[in-house]
């Protein structure tokens, strides 16, 4: 299985993903992912040109920010984290990150991404959980985990990325006793599907990608082995994964693709069906 990923990735992938292949699988060095990541970064300490691969276009966006992160949360390298974190205090300073910036105006991007500046909780917990599971302190954080706290004690209605991101979120914040209560609380919630595609974004293994996390205890045994199973068995013949979302222009498919076939492979090890 493995092998066949490896075939995928060097016929297909980005660099960027070509080094997180190697260093997850084969031994390679965390700084050559770290370098890879630097490729993105602007002048202002963000990052932009289609790190995200839906969002294309040389500006800093929140998209970005947050996929630099979890590289670097991948290969254990805090110390990158600090430029991100002075551009989002200059850009977000309420700590409410938003999903699109009306700076992108003018490029390409996927037709689901608003560029409305509208702080909220999708972004804002996914990047704060990065940046928690990177174990960095900073004043920015401080504010993006009191505005996290507040939206998913509120919450009530809620789609399946959102779910995820505050998930991720409670995997990661210090308070391990209330991140416990709220886990058990949101995993009652149905999240509205109307919109995406048949599946997307509801497998459990989307919500909980180790056995650590808080949203496993939402699934039952047979359930997640039977996710596992299909998740196996996507491997499709090239060696790659495909990925559950449409791609809006062609450039992404491999892209996420390549994205998505180091995921699953992550997932699968994670649960002990590889080694």
């Amino acid at each position: 299985m493995i092998e066949r990923a490896r075939n995928f990735i060097w016929h297909n992938a980005r660099t960027l993903e070509q080094r997180w292949f190697e260093h997850a699988f084969d031994g390679g060095s965390g700084d050559a992912v770290v370098r890879a990541v630097l490729a993105y970064r602007n002048d202002d300490g963000g990052y932009g040109h289609g790190l995200e691969p839906d969002h294309r276009g040389p500006t800093s966006q929140p998209l970005h920010a947050l996929r630099a992160l979890q590289m670097f949360a991948e290969v254990s390298a805090p110390e990158q984290a600090e430029s991100v974190l002075g551009w989002l205090a200059a850009t977000c300073p309420d700590g409410s990150v938003p999903f699109g910036m009306s700076t992108s105006k003018g490029h390409p991007v996927a037709p689901w991404i608003t560029l409305d500046d509208q702080g909220g909780l999708l972004l804002t917990a996914q990047i704060a959980a990065a940046l928690h599971a990177l174990d960095v302190a900073h004043p920015w954080l401080e504010k993006a985990t009191g505005y996290c706290w507040e939206q998913i004690d509120a919450l009530e209605e809620t789609h399946p990325y959102e779910l995820r991101a505050a998930v991720m979120f409670l995997d990661e914040v210090p308070d391990r006793e209330r991140a416990e209560l709220a886990a058990a609380r949101i995993g009652q919630l149905k999240p509205s599907t109307e919109g995406y595609e048949v599946g997307e974004g509801m497998a459990p293994h989307f919500f909980a990608a180790t056995p650590a996390s808080l949203a496993r205890a939402w699934f039952s045994d047979t359930e997640l082995e039977q996710d596992l199973d299909e998740l196996q068995a996507g491997q499709q013949e090239d060696g790659g994964w495909n990925f559950g979302f449409p791609a809006f222009t062609p450039v992404v498919e491999f892209e996420w693709r390549s994205i998505a076939t180091v995921d699953a492979l992550l997932t699968l090890r994670n649960y002990g069906r590889i080694s």
